[in-house]
């Protein structure tokens, strides 16, 4: 069955037209899909029930079904575990900021990359989600909260380049102005560094946010801690970063997860000085979650702090990412595995 809240407004009208439909009904549909944010073909009530009656029929209609919602005492961040059509779970995370609702999805059941310090990786991957399975998670929250969301970040759990044709999918139709018309620079997405896949959307002419898990400043290091790094070099994925900013003007974002003893020393501050000065970027030091099935722990605050001022003196712009939902299973992966363990 094809998959209907996946289509373009052009591809739904080819297909509705196909059905012996008129033209504007596929607008009509586009619309309840994409914007009204219908759960159902029932709740088109502007199409003719014979339609609707068909289309159940002929398309796949994805809806989520909220299993757990946990929301933070400390800043109201509420976590959302999601049941897929296929019984599958997803995690995502809403989060209040000053300037705006921001959501922060998965783009994969599980994941694949190995990551040492991410509880996303930990049962291996399942499969990619389609593009209507990222956009509904946006959709329920925005649904369940009953606010516009006007930031969304692909950094949950997955590896967004490794599900690449539906990740450009989903951002089309998140950023098309017959649905909730989100600004492409008001998306973010991760990457833990598939150098051709950068290249690639680089090409797309594309205005979003493209920020790289770094968490290393030299290959040795970075391969303790992310699989990946065997595979691309620190020149690779430097250099695809460059090619993306030469393609498109915006600045990358770099993440840097400070684990205590591992990359938080005064050494590797001035080796992360020596590979990102004099480039346009960012530096998000995020202090890491830690998650049981590993030793790793957070970098105190002093440190942390230092680690910034170091940057900050050599002109690097850097911030602390603010710890939001800490009191709740705020780390990628950890509501769902807890879950799944319950469940077994």
């Amino acid at each position: 069955m094809t998959d209907i809240k996946s289509l373009t407004l052009q591809e739904l009208k080819t297909e509705l037209t196909a059905m012996g439909e008129k033209a504007f009904r596929a607008g009509q549909m586009y619309e309840w899909m994409h914007k009204k944010l219908a759960v159902s073909f029932d709740d088109m009530a502007n199409l003719p029930k014979a339609m609707r009656d068909a289309c159940k029929e002929r398309f796949e209609y994805v809806s989520l079904e909220t299993v757990q919602v946990q929301e933070s005492k400390i800043d109201g961040t509420k976590k959302f575990l999601f049941a897929l059509p296929d019984g599958n779970l997803v995690e995502s995370v809403w989060m209040k900021y000053h300037h705006g609702n921001s959501v922060c999805i998965s783009s994969q059941v599980g994941c694949k990359m190995g990551c040492r310090f991410c509880a996303s990786t930990l049962d291996g991957w399942e499969r990619n989600l389609l593009p209507s399975e990222m956009l509904e998670q946006i959709y329920a929250i925005t649904r369940i909260t009953g606010e516009r969301v006007s930031n969304v970040v692909v950094m949950g759990t997955g590896e967004p380049m490794d599900n690449y044709d539906h990740l450009v999918r989903f951002i089309e139709l998140l950023t098309n102005e017959d649905g909730l018309n989100i600004s492409q620079r008001n998306i973010t997405v991760s990457t833990c560094g598939l150098v051709p896949q950068i290249r690639k959307l680089a090409d797309e002419n594309l205005q979003i946010t493209l920020a790289l898990s770094l968490h290393a400043p030299n290959d040795e290091k970075r391969k303790e801690l992310m699989p990946i790094a065997k595979k691309y070099s620190l020149a690779e994925v430097m250099d695809a970063c460059d090619y993306y900013f030469a393609k498109t003007g915006r600045r990358i974002s770099f993440e840097y997860a400070l684990v205590a003893g591992v990359n938080d020393n005064d050494n590797e501050a001035e080796e992360l000085i020596s590979l990102l000065q004099g480039k346009n970027c960012h530096v998000n030091l995020i202090p890491v979650n830690p998650i049981k099935e590993r030793d790793y722990v957070s970098t105190n605050r002093q440190n942390t702090e230092r680690f910034k001022n170091k940057l900050e003196k050599s002109k690097i712009q850097c911030t602390i990412r603010r710890e939001m939902g800490r009191d709740i299973d705020g780390a990628c992966g950890q509501l769902r595995r807890r879950h799944v363990q319950k469940e077994q």
